[in-house]
């Protein structure tokens, strides 16, 4: 059981995925189209401590990256040090997708979504445009149930091109699974009116797999070439670790 938590992972390899997490807060970031806000590119990175590390320990690895993130480039936490709680629901989201062979996860991914709705519907800007999350949120639950269906196959796939999708689809519905927070410390914090939230619909998916796609691009040869030379990696890592041993 806390190979299944810990994804099996050395607390010094987390470490320093973590430290990257936080340094790349520092790099140029990337705005967010009809907003005048930004997201850094630790926005690529911080979907692959789930998928790197499982739920658990990659939710700490995020939560510990992103708020020394906020500390080194505070620009870049628009909600204040509580920025970091949208990364870390993020890596939570995303670990759950990934490693949602086991049901306690793929439930978890599963409430993260519920958890989310309810919270936007408590506001009373969010109750007055259904389509939003209906088309975002929807997306997001989508990708995490086709997710939690295929990515367990595609993962331990002898075809290694497979976790191309399989990281796609876990960064995609992690990343909304964060956004799902993130959109509710918009709402209490800014007050921000329907008609900026109608424009979002289209715009935030967009985004979110424009995210995923450069979440895929890093992750699936990282995920390869780590475990190559025995940092052992990912939700097949486990499987991995005892052929390494064997």
């Amino acid at each position: 059981m806390n190979n299944k938590l810990t994804g099996g992972i050395h607390p010094a390899v987390a470490a320093v995925w973590a430290a990257v997490v936080a340094a790349v807060h520092i790099l140029p970031t990337f705005p967010i189209l009809g907003t005048g806000g930004t997201f850094s590119i630790s926005s690529v990175l911080i979907p692959l401590s789930g998928v790197f590390f499982g739920p658990i320990a990659g939710a700490l690895c995020s939560a510990a990256g992103c708020f020394l993130g906020s500390l080194i480039a505070p620009y870049t936490a628009w909600a204040g040090l509580g920025t970091f709680i949208i990364g870390t629901t993020t890596a939570f989201t995303t670990g759950c997708i990934a490693w949602g062979k086991w049901p306690p996860f793929a439930i978890s991914g599963i409430f993260v979504y519920i958890i989310g709705t309810v919270l936007w519907f408590t506001q009373e800007i969010g109750r007055s445009i259904i389509i939003y999350p209906l088309v975002y949120y929807g997306l997001g639950f989508i990708s995490l149930i086709a997710g939690i269906i295929l990515t367990p196959r595609f993962f331990f796939s002898s075809n290694r091109l497979l976790k191309f999708p399989a990281i796609w689809l876990c960064a995609f519905g992690g990343l909304i699974g964060g956004a799902t927070v993130g959109n509710f410390f918009s709402l209490v914090l800014y007050r921000l009116p329907k008609e900026f939230w109608t424009a979002l619909t289209i715009i935030s998916p967009v985004e979110r797999a424009v995210f995923a796609t450069g979440a895929m691009l890093v992750g699936a040869p990282l995920l390869s070439g780590l475990n190559k030379i025995g940092v052992f990696v990912g939700p097949q890592s486990e499987e991995e670790g005892e052929r390494g041993e064997n």
